[in-house]
């Protein structure tokens, strides 16, 4: 707890087994008060990791709901036990876990509603092996939707994610697709609300065990990322009334 605020972190998880221990033991329960792992009927045997590990609340999708639908979980658990801070961190340790303090501290002191782990910031991307395409795709998506926007973030494709429980409250995320570009939609969705987006940079690592989706569903994501940032512009010139936009 920060400031008399309650400090939630989740973690979706799908097949994260062979790196939850690690993620689990780096997060700082000094100021964190409870952790919730929403798993998307994986194949390995991550609730029963989670078990071993005592984490506090394990949700457990009977189907694969996809990254969106296990988010949707995490963040309506997450609020339903009353979090003030709700900080998304996936367990396959892509992102380090030491971050979390500086996010919530963002937070809990009313700087921002909404905090990201950037990975762009700095040379962490590359560095940290981040595939040469995914790169590029990234740079190029950022830079269109910044314009659509209007905005200027580094990345909006960063998992690494801090948010207030207004925020939570404020935005239909339950409008936004199930799939990958969940993240990308609620990015919209809080500009549109008009709140200010923090970034810190984050050092990332890509290894074997750390999940990744391939190119298939990479291409499809960028498609959902472009649809995102015209459907935003179009409904801030009033010509279009999407309902993700709806609160």
């Amino acid at each position: 707890m920060i400031n008399n605020k309650k400090v939630i972190v989740v973690l979706p998880a799908y097949n994260a087994a062979k790196t939850l221990e690690i993620t689990y033991r780096e997060i700082d329960f000094s100021i964190v008060d409870e952790v919730i792992l929403v798993d998307d009927k994986s194949k390995d045997n991550t609730i029963e990791e989670a078990r071993r590990l005592g984490i506090s609340h394990i949700v457990v999708h009977e189907i694969n709901r996809g990254y969106g639908g296990n988010q949707k979980s995490c963040y309506n658990k997450a609020l339903e036990l009353g979090a003030d801070i709700v900080i998304m961190l996936h367990p396959d340790y892509q992102y380090t876990p030491k971050l979390i303090p500086s996010m919530a501290h963002l937070i809990a002191n009313d700087l921002y509603h909404v905090v990201l782990g950037s990975r762009i910031l700095g040379k962490g991307a590359l560095a940290g092996g981040m595939p040469w395409y995914k790169y590029v795709a990234n740079r190029l998506l950022t830079l269109f939707q910044n314009t659509m926007m209007n905005a200027k973030l580094s990345e909006y494709h960063t998992g690494y994610r801090a948010f207030s429980r207004e925020v939570l409250e404020k935005v239909n995320y339950e409008a936004n697709s199930d799939n990958f570009v969940f993240d990308n939609q609620m990015l919209a969705q809080i500009w549109y609300a008009g709140y200010e987006i923090a970034e810190i940079t984050c050092p990332t690592k890509y290894f074997d065990d750390a999940s990744s989706i391939n190119i298939k569903n990479s291409s499809i994501y960028g498609m959902g990322v472009l649809k995102t940032s015209i459907q935003y512009r179009l409904q801030k010139w009033g010509m279009i009334k999407n309902r993700i936009f709806h609160t």
